[in-house]
């Protein structure tokens, strides 16, 4: 041991021991670092080429349009107003959303604060974001309003800023991510979670083409952050919370005025987001609008820059092949004349005003190569609103292409409508007028143009509903004629035959007292009894005649 710390045994000048330490030192870096440059580069080319032999499954439909063959592991075109699916590519399979998953943030956000609120950097929210990620290069205890922050999530992707809104709207970052899957849940997400508000590569932060189409169509529905995911600059200047000059800019190809040029430019797009991580490759999530349909468009898993390729190959296969029809205007089975729908030729309603009707707005989204009538049709009335009784869901082959609500028809308008003519008795001639000169004209109103006639409205009845109300109603009613005749038949008819009985006993001896002389005396005095239960005193004393007979007294309650 005396030797190994000797500096004399040292070679070339250089103490023994730290050559030892030096190597030992050497061996534990050797083993910590990974044995990435041992392993074979990774061909990111050719798995996105192999990727385009994956089978899309609306190219399967009979019928429906055939769509392009891309590089994404999945990929889903939607409609936004119906949520009818055009492009269907592994959209139930689970990957990573990277930055995307930042539009589900700056939804809640919108939808959970004022634009005004001031966000404050925590020391969480700065530096548990690793380096080399997307960030605005915020410090603790600086501040941004929460506009400014939000344009800053989703123009630089700024990731420290995403972890302050949640902290500022939550009070937490992991209790945001309840919020997040919550809300997630309630936009009908079937196979996502969600750790983080950034994106940051997580195994228990995960998501779907369909749940990301479902956030992006509420995302998108918001005109203020529509505008914020089409904004390709954005400057933060200096203030009291925050003292740098900070210019944003967008990696997002498809907006207007980028900073890579206008190759990938999409004219009609109303915003977009874009991710990326090594494990979840390129993502895109985009919303276009042409022509009154809005569409909805993700890419998962595809190499740079073809995720913008992908993404306008989409968009042109939904706004060439697709249309919207709106079913008020062309639905001709659910009506008031239709024998099919009320099982009868019968009118029951005759002319009367319609009470109920479709939904005008409601439209449905088919290939340009079919008609409204090609389509299959289900009647459902199970529906939670409160103005709505029916719901009508319209397919082609098996695939869902929109639907159509029943709704009450709360501004029905009166049967009769009489037009108002101004009135006024000053405008009558007087009497001396009327005689004198001639009564002038009275002015007519002038004619207003006539109003296109109006479409007539379609009654719908629910004829199960109708049938049953009847139905109780004439049970209810025999019931209750039943307890008539049963009260009346049990409960008083001893009653009345007694008081009937009593009235003929009453009768017959009235009539039997009316015909028998009345005795008199010398006087003209009437000793009959006037008054029923007196006892005078002629009354008393008079003897009963021989001739007559001995009237027998009657009994009851009325002479006790």
């Amino acid at each position: 041991m005396h030797v190994f710390f000797d500096t004399t045994a040292a070679v070339g000048g250089v103490p023994f021991y730290k050559k030892w330490l030096f190597g030992i030192l050497c061996v534990c870096l050797f083993l910590a670092t990974p044995l990435t440059a041992l392993a074979e580069p990774v061909d990111y080319e050719a798995e996105a080429e192999a990727r385009k032999l994956l089978p899309v499954q609306t190219n399967e439909i009979a019928g429906w349009p055939k769509g392009p063959e891309i590089g994404a592991y999945s990929a889903i075109l939607m409609d936004a107003d119906t949520g009818t699916i055009l492009y269907a590519k592994n959209i139930y399979e689970p990957g990573y959303p990277a930055s995307t998953t930042k539009l589900l943030t700056a939804l809640i956000a919108v939808e959970q604060s004022a634009m005004n609120e001031i966000v404050v950097m925590s020391h969480e929210a700065v530096f548990s974001v690793p380096r080399g990620g997307s960030n605005i290069g915020m410090d603790e205890r600086e501040a941004l309003p929460m506009e400014q922050a939000l344009y800053a999530v989703l123009v630089a992707s700024a990731n420290e800023v995403a972890n302050g809104v949640a902290e500022h709207i939550a009070g937490s970052m992991d209790a945001f991510a309840d919020m997040m899957n919550a809300r997630a849940a309630e936009l009908g997400c079937v196979n996502s979670h969600f750790v983080n508000p950034s994106g940051l590569p997580d195994d228990a932060h995960y998501t779907c083409a369909y749940d990301l189409a479902l956030i992006a169509r509420a995302f998108f529905s918001s005109e203020l952050l529509s505008k914020m995911a089409c904004t390709p600059y954005y400057t933060l200047y200096p203030s009291d919370r925050q003292p740098d000059e900070i210019i944003m800019s967008s990696h997002n190809r498809l907006i207007k005025g980028n900073r890579y040029g206008s190759r990938y430019v999409y004219e009609d797009l109303v915003g977009s987001k874009t991710g990326y991580t090594d494990s979840a490759r390129q993502t895109l999530v985009s919303c276009a609008e042409r022509d009154g349909m809005r569409l909805i468009c993700v890419i998962i898993k595809e190499e740079s820059p073809n995720q913008f390729a992908d993404t306008i190959a989409l968009f042109e296969y939904g706004f060439s092949n697709f249309h919207s029809v709106n079913v008020a205007q062309n639905e001709t089975t659910y009506s008031i004349n239709s024998t099919d729908f009320f099982e009868t030729s019968i009118d029951i309603f005759g002319s009367s005003e319609a009470i109920l009707s479709l939904n005008q707005h409601d439209n449905v989204v088919i290939p340009v190569s079919i008609e409204f009538s090609d389509l299959d049709c289900e009647l459902s009335y199970d529906t939670d609103r409160e103005d709505t009784i029916a719901v009508l869901s319209y397919s082609y082959h098996g695939q869902p292409v929109g639907s159509a609500t029943i709704d009450i028809a709360l501004d029905m308008t009166a049967p009769f409508q009489f037009e108002e003519t101004p009135f006024s008795f000053k405008d009558m001639p007087t009497m001396e007028e009327e005689v004198v000169t001639a009564p002038s004209p009275i002015p007519m109103p002038t004619p207003e143009p006539e109003l296109e006639q109006e479409e007539p409205r379609i009654i719908f009845v629910n004829v199960k509903r109708v049938l049953a109300v009847l139905v109780i109603g004439a049970v209810v009613i025999a019931v209750f004629l039943y307890l008539i005749a049963y009260v009346r038949s049990y409960y008083f008819s001893s009653r009345h035959k007694e008081r009937k009985r009593r009235r003929g006993r009453s009768r017959a001896y009235r009539s039997a007292r009316i015909d028998k002389p009345v005795r008199t005396d010398a006087v003209g005095l009437n000793f009959r009894r006037s008054h029923r239960g007196s006892h005078s005193q002629w009354e008393r004393k008079t003897p009963p005649s021989s001739e007559w007979k001995p009237r027998r007294r009657r009994s009851g309650r009325r002479y006790r």
